[in-house]
């Protein structure tokens, strides 16, 4: 199974969160494009490589394309949202635009999980607030598994930031993730026609939602140009409660790595 880490590929996706700042637009700013003052659109792409565990609790990780997209820039009528200058950095409350996919899990993909049921693909949706600074910033997503597990996630983060020079922009900080009773289940679950359809080796296991891991996120962007630019994430996470000690979990001790090309677009309409 292929996880969306902090993105939308048939494969992977590494989840990363569109954060846009909603601020009155003033009329004497300058324009970006020779549109004036039409609707306008700024965005970011983001391709390349990563790798993740095979499924949640998986002692062995595996290689995938990775995908990502974030708003930068939004103007409609009177108002704007971010800000069309590359050099930007948003500060203050924000809005948080937050998904994340997860691939299937099979016994085809991965024999040692033979007797459990298969896990269908998912997509998470949800949004939360960002607070920013310079320096820092924390943040709070909430999502819903619109495809696949049907259950709400919750995510807490933090980071904060240093930038060596004008084109470098490290950042690290600390993670939780939580979910409820149903995604509990989903993942880390195993019914009592499971455990007879595994011999055993899966022994029945009610998992209740919670805390499900704790983790730790670093991170680094460069940019070449205005548009173009690099992007590395790794992340430890250490799955907590019910999601360690369940039979499904192999290795509470979960790492993952990205890094990818971007491409920043602006669009005048």
């Amino acid at each position: 199974m292929s996880r969306f880490i902090p993105t939308l590929a048939a494969l992977a996706l590494i989840a990363t969160s569109a954060a846009v700042t909603a601020q009155e637009q003033d009329p004497a700013s300058p324009v970006f494009s020779s549109q004036s003052q039409g609707p306008a659109l700024g965005f970011t792409l983001r391709g390349g490589v990563a790798t993740a565990p095979e499924y949640f609790g998986a002692d062995s990780n595996e290689a995938a394309p990775a995908l990502g997209f974030g708003v930068n820039y939004l103007r409609l009528g009177g108002f704007t949202f971010g800000d069309p200058d590359p050099l930007f950095v948003p500060t203050g409350f924000g809005i948080n635009g937050s998904f994340r996919y997860i691939g299937e899990r099979t016994a085809e993909d991965s024999p040692e999980l033979a007797g459990l049921n298969d896990v269908d693909a998912s997509l998470e949706l949800g949004a939360g607030l960002r607070y920013a600074t310079r320096d820092y910033q924390v943040f709070g997503n909430v999502r819903y598994g619109v495809v696949g597990h049907e259950a709400f996630v919750g995510e807490l983060g933090a980071d904060v930031f240093a930038r060596p020079t004008d084109r470098l922009t490290l950042r690290m900080g600390p993670r939780a993730l939580f979910g409820d009773s149903d995604y509990a289940s989903t993942y880390f679950g195993v019914t009592a026609g499971e455990e007879v359809a595994s011999g055993g080796a899966f022994t029945e296991f009610n998992a209740g939602g919670g805390l499900i891991s704790t983790g730790v996120q670093f991170g680094a962007g460069y940019r070449f140009d205005n548009n173009w630019g690099i992007d590395a994430v790794v992340s430890y996470d250490k799955l907590r409660g019910d999601a360690a000690d369940s039979p499904i979990t192999m290795n509470d001790d979960q790492v993952s790595a990205s890094i990818g090309i971007t491409r920043r677009f602006t669009l005048g309409f």
